[in-house]
């Protein structure tokens, strides 16, 4: 053989050493230098692990925390990875749940398609930061069980819980809902701001896959990016309320039974929204002790879940007087120095058919305002309704409803909450029933409505809108409590917000004639029924009104509605006090309360009659009545 064949030779056999010693080494180090794919060779399965989104938190006018979010953690099981001959004592023991617990809950209903034995489920939720630290660390000892981390509800203040709302877990049929996606176990906005914005705060689900071995240990997550997806966040709402003014309006209104809605009257923006009796939103935050604190307050029999501001149906009482003349005077039925003699109430044929207060003759309807005169408004009323004939008087009562309807009555004014009702205002159709055994029915028949009485309802929050159309002298922005929504969650940029726009409604009134129910409102604050409601440095403009009550040993209604400055109004308010007797008493002093808290920049009440009135207001007790 030549010296090159030789040479050739050797060569091949260098080359055969070479690539047999780096397959030997590969081979050493897969096999027992490198754990990472021997683990992995041990992997059995795959699981679904699902990343659940941060909720959107909520923030005040001013950008002070409403709510925010807190970490808990739920034990999910996989049935079918349960190692049966584990210590089942232990388990329980460190959960510090009972052997009972244990086999009621590892047990689903495996013909529900809501849950499978060979995916993760709830076994036990809302365990604590302690627990979970326990079982963390033995959690290799109980193969098919898993910590799933959650955020919860947290409210740093203990107001406007009607407002905000509370989350609580999905059921069956929102499981069922494809659309939706969600999960059992997941949480979702039950009531509030929570509910109506569960779209935008709920943020969207993320995964990643987990490789478990052959007992069901976590072994490694998939790295590769189809098997994984981050979650969205939740945006953030940015609410309308002042957190100073409501925190105060449920102070005031403590031991009482009613509701304070105040509104910012160019924008339609709700400032407080005040619905007592009341309750700390922590109560029913996600965690062991919530069914016990919602059993509770659900029991209660002043039904502090009622939020009584869009929910309770209220006789309007006199402040529906000053929108009856609003519709006279554009009616053209009414002129402003118009005088309707009193002699203590309506008369017809010599008979009393309406009380009135002992008050001089109204010779203007800024004066009639300002005494709250019955036999006025009584007379005003039918002039309107029968203004057509006394026999087409469900013509008038037609005209004189379209008003009602124009501004806000009778329907639900669409306010970014749940639950809202629409109050009532009585139809021709209703009185035709009603009269059904009449040949025909009369407008002195009706007369009550004239006073905001009979079969009138409107809700709280339909009453402070009517105070702001008249401080707006003309028009409302449709109320309500979110202004702005959060853009850009996960976008690496600087938080950025979207602002909502809500439609604004004319009701068909001149703005001439406001300014006569505008005097007469100012009146009834200066020399009028509501002196009580009187500040030194603000020109507030009100009425007052009593609803009549048949329950609880038939103690009236306490009314009252007012904005204020008179000139560009910065806050239009309705305060209902049930059981507060006359108007005067205690709903006039609460809302300039709440007036003079929101305009004065410090906050402060002044005068030594003003602290004395407050402390009045704080310390009355309405509730325990004998």
């Amino acid at each position: 053989m030549s010296i090159q064949g030789l040479q050739r030779m050797q060569n091949i056999r260098f080359v055969f050493v070479i690539s047999a010693g780096l397959l030997i080494w590969k081979a050493l180090d897969l096999q027992v230098l490198n754990t990472k794919f021997r683990d992995k060779a041990k992997v059995a399965t795959r699981d679904l692990y699902t990343l659940y989104p941060v909720r959107g938190v909520m923030y005040d006018r001013e950008g002070r925390l409403l709510v925010t979010n807190n970490t808990v953690y739920d034990i999910m099981a996989v049935y079918n990875q349960i190692d049966w001959a584990m210590d089942t004592t232990a388990f329980c023991e460190l959960l510090g749940i009972t052997p009972e617990y244990f086999v009621e809950n590892v047990n689903q209903n495996w013909l529900d398609n809501r849950f499978s034995k060979r995916k993760p489920f709830v076994f036990l939720s809302k365990v604590s930061k302690e627990t979970y630290a326990r079982f963390q660390e033995n959690m290799y000892r109980f193969p098919g069980f898993i910590v799933q981390k959650r955020n919860v509800r947290g409210y740093p203040h203990k107001n406007a819980a009607h407002v905000l709302g509370y989350i609580r877990e999905v059921n069956k049929k929102e499981v069922e809902i494809d659309t939706l996606d969600y999960s059992p176990g997941d949480y979702i906005g039950a009531s509030g701001l929570e509910k109506t914005y569960e779209r935008e705060l709920k943020g969207t689900k993320g995964y990643r896959y987990v490789l478990k071995d052959a007992l069901g240990r976590p072994v490694d997550f998939l790295q590769d990016t189809t098997s994984q997806e981050a979650p969205i966040s939740g945006r953030d709402l940015y609410t309308t309320l002042d957190l100073n003014l409501q925190a105060y309006g449920e102070h005031l209104m403590q031991n009482k039974v009613g509701s304070i809605v105040a509104i910012e009257p160019a924008t339609g923006e709700i400032l407080a929204m005040v619905s007592t009796p009341t309750y700390d939103p922590n109560l029913l935050t996600i965690n062991q002790s919530r069914s016990k604190s919602y059993a509770a307050l659900n029991q209660d029999s002043l039904k502090p879940f009622l939020d009584r501001s869009i929910m309770g149906y209220y006789p309007p009482g006199s402040p529906f007087k000053t929108l009856v003349a609003l519709i006279a005077l554009q009616e053209g039925r009414l002129n402003p120095n118009r005088t309707i003699f009193c002699q203590g109430g309506y008369f017809l044929n010599g008979q009393n058919l309406m009380k009135c207060h002992n008050h001089p003759t109204c010779t203007s309807v800024q004066m009639a305002i300002q005494h709250s005169c019955n036999a006025y408004f009584a007379t005003v009323f039918r002039d309107v309704v029968d203004q057509f004939g006394p026999d087409q008087v469900a013509v008038g009562l037609d005209t004189f409803n379209a008003y009602l309807h124009r501004f806000g009555l009778g329907d639900k004014l669409a306010v970014d909450l749940p639950g809202e009702v629409g109050g009532n205002y009585p139809t021709p159709a209703y009185f035709d029933n009603v009269y059904k055994k009449e040949s025909s029915w009369k407008s002195v028949w009706i007369r009550s409505l004239g006073i905001g009485q009979g079969e009138l309802l409107l809700t709280n929050l339909q009453m402070a809108n009517l105070a702001a159309i008249i401080a707006n002298r003309g028009f409302y922005i449709q109320p309500h409590l979110v202004r702005g929504l959060q853009t850009n969650v996960d976008a690496g940029q600087s938080t950025n917000v979207r602002l909502l726009q809500y439609p604004e409604h004319e009701t068909g009134v001149e703005g001439r004639h406001f300014e006569t129910i505008v005097n007469g409102m100012e009146m009834v604050v200066r020399a009028g029924t509501a002196r009580s409601a009187a500040i030194e440095d603000i020109i507030v403009c009100g009425k007052t009104g009593t609803a009549e009550n048949a329950q609880r040993g038939g103690q009236d209604h306490s009314i009252f509605f007012a904005f204020a400055p008179k000139e560009n109004p910065e806050i239009a308010i309705a305060v209902y006090v049930e059981n507060g007797g006359w108007g005067g008493s205690y709903a006039a002093p609460i809302a300039s309360l709440m007036i003079e808290k929101y305009l004065h920049k410090d906050g402060e009440i002044k005068g030594t009659y003003r602290k004395y009135l407050e402390k009045r207001i704080i310390e009355t007790n309405l509730i325990d009545l004998p």
